[in-house]
């Protein structure tokens, strides 16, 4: 029941997510269920990706990740498995707050990705250091 109230608080953006790559499925976007989550890769969803500020290889929405590629999902996934754990917790704010902190981090100078305290999780509960999930590994 927990885990279904968990999914229920993400899905907002979930179902963004999820008709975006469905949607892509006849354009070469590829689908799989992983850890809990919907895995989207290729296409559409690649296509997208290569137009984020930070030139993503993966990017979590919800319970739905997307990568540009399956070898960037498997390199990517214990980080976007945290945005995962992270949108359970915020639901529906996820975003605004990601967006907020990513402006004040501008604001101060910092930069708004890398200094981002939801990326600072992400980034610590692996490698600090390694930034390669936001490029094609």
């Amino acid at each position: 029941m927990r885990k279904f109230l968990l999914i229920l608080w993400a899905s907002p953006t979930s179902v963004v997510a999820l008709l975006i790559g469905l949607i892509g499925l006849p354009f070469g976007t590829h689908v799989h269920r992983k850890a809990g989550t919907l895995e989207f890769h290729g296409g559409l969803v690649e296509w997208l990706l290569s137009r984020t500020p930070v030139d993503a290889a993966a990017m979590t929405l919800g319970h739905v990740i997307w990568g540009r590629s399956q070898a960037a999902l498997d390199f990517c996934r214990e980080h976007e498995l945290v945005h995962v754990r992270q949108y359970e917790r915020w639901g529906p704010l996820f975003l605004p707050m990601y967006l907020i902190f990513s402006v004040t981090m501008w604001f101060r100078g910092k930069h708004p990705y890398y200094d981002n305290p939801f990326e600072r999780e992400a980034f610590g509960e692996n490698n600090p250091n390694d930034h390669a999930c936001h490029k094609e590994p």
